[in-house]
């Protein structure tokens, strides 16, 4: 069988060629099929949730609490579908299921990519893989935003019609793209039918495309290599063949995996769709997007309201907020392999403190985010007398300079020191070695 399978389907070439294909070992390189398996639940779990699930926001009435005759209890069909899906054996476990897998995968892939910054696993020839990773990213937390808008309560009523808001500001043709990206004007019929085309079909396949094009380029250019390799075999894969021991150990590990996703989702609920009630013009009070796009609605806290006229179009504090900021942010990501450029080809992971400035811009960036992301709850800060009315915004906006500063500096610092450690150990290695002789 083996060799009439091989005469036709050449399989013991695909083994030589892929299949024996060393992988290094070192445990930060699992982050990458942490996503992938992240990736797989979530594909597994949205086809069962889609069997139950109704893409429409046409009303129907209300079989959980039906109303009178008279006065029937109507409700938006996804919303009902929702509440349908709570109710059956495992329902609810699934959502729950989804919607963590969906937060770890994004989470993965932002560490991730961490990883291959302050390791400068960017470089040549990997410039194009970088940018696929952050396409990856960016379409990850598109579906997810589009995911947690499907169950149509009245929290994702009101986040739809803030994004909604957003795309509408963009200056000339801001109505015209908001209209084209929820197919007409908001809440209009074909609100949800288009997400749930979003989130079920085009932001999955492009996910999908992206992931096999940054696998089979992954594949091609081989991994970095941990320093260790260098010493054992320069230039050489240090690792063990997909075959016979990586692909067990990812399967323990897609196990394992997916076992903690279970055990998370048994004991800690996700979004109650039943405590918001289905969509209605009664707005929730300081309503916020997930984690990884708080930092977005903390930068528009804190911008002061404006707009002026430019051309005919309208450029206010919400695109400047909610469109140009992110939309920099990203472009000073994806130019990272331009500014921080190998003559030669990378085969190693870098030491992160051998480039304090790349390390110590790294960490100024995180601080940024982490500080708009505080200002995201600044109303809360508010109410709890951290930060008054009045100075909130200016407290803020110091913390935005400031905090990065700081963090920017004290590594240049800590890099320095540990230097000089490096380098009074290495005069004592010698000094003991004269002494030895």
């Amino acid at each position: 069988m083996n060799q009439w399978l091989d005469e036709r389907l050449h399989l013991s070439r695909l083994n030589d060629k892929f299949l024996r294909k060393a992988f290094p070992v070192h445990h930060s390189f699992f982050l990458g099929e942490i996503t992938l398996f992240s990736l797989i639940i979530l594909i597994l779990t949205g086809i069962l949730l889609a069997l139950a699930y109704e893409p429409s926001n046409s009303m129907v009435v209300n079989s959980f609490d039906p109303g009178t005759a008279a006065k029937p209890n109507m409700i938006p069909a996804a919303y009902h579908s929702a509440l349908k899906i709570n109710a059956m054996p495992f329902g609810d476990m699934l959502r729950r299921i989804h919607h963590w897998t969906a937060n770890i995968m994004v989470a993965a892939a932002v560490v991730h990519m961490m990883r291959i910054y302050f390791t400068g696993a960017f470089k040549k020839p990997r410039e194009i893989n970088w940018w696929i990773g952050l396409l990856l990213l960016i379409f990850a937390a598109l579906t997810a935003v589009t995911g947690y808008a499907l169950p149509y309560d009245n929290y994702a009523y009101n986040t739809l019609k803030v994004i909604y808001g957003i795309a509408a500001s963009i200056p000339w043709v801001g109505e015209w793209v908001a209209q084209a990206a929820f197919a007409g004007r908001f809440p209009g019929d074909g609100l949800i039918p288009r997400v749930y085309g979003y989130h079920i079909m085009l932001l999955p396949a492009i996910l999908l495309a992206l992931t096999g094009a940054h696998l089979l380029i992954m594949i091609k250019q081989k991994h970095t290599q941990p320093q260790y390799a260098k010493r054992i075999a320069y230039k050489k894969i240090v690792g063990v063949p997909l075959m016979t021991q990586q692909t067990p150990i990812m399967l323990l590990l897609a196990m394992l995996f997916a076992a903690i996703i279970v055990l998370f989702s048994a004991f800690i609920p996700v979004h109650p769709v039943e405590f918001f009630g289905p969509p209605s013009t009664t707005p929730i009070n300081n309503i916020k997007p997930d984690w990884y796009l708080l930092w977005v609605f903390g930068a528009l806290a804190i911008i002061p309201s404006f707009e002026f006229n430019f051309l005919g179009g309208v450029i206010g504090s919400e695109f400047t907020g909610a469109i140009i900021l992110p939309t920099v942010i990203i472009l000073a990501m994806f130019a990272v392999p331009m500014l921080d450029r190998s003559r030669d080809n990378m085969y190693y992971a870098e030491n992160p403190t051998n480039h304090p400035v790349r390390l110590a811009a790294g960490i100024a960036f995180l601080a940024l985010l982490i500080v708009w992301s505080v200002a995201g709850y600044k109303p809360e800060l508010i109410s709890a007398n951290i930060l008054t009315t009045a100075n909130a915004n200016t407290v803020l906006w110091i913390m935005t300079f400031l905090v990065p500063a700081v963090a920017y500096f004290v590594t240049l610092a800590i890099v320095r020191g540990i230097r000089s450690l490096r380098e009074a150990d290495e005069r004592d290695r010698l000094a003991h070695a004269h002494a030895d002789d």
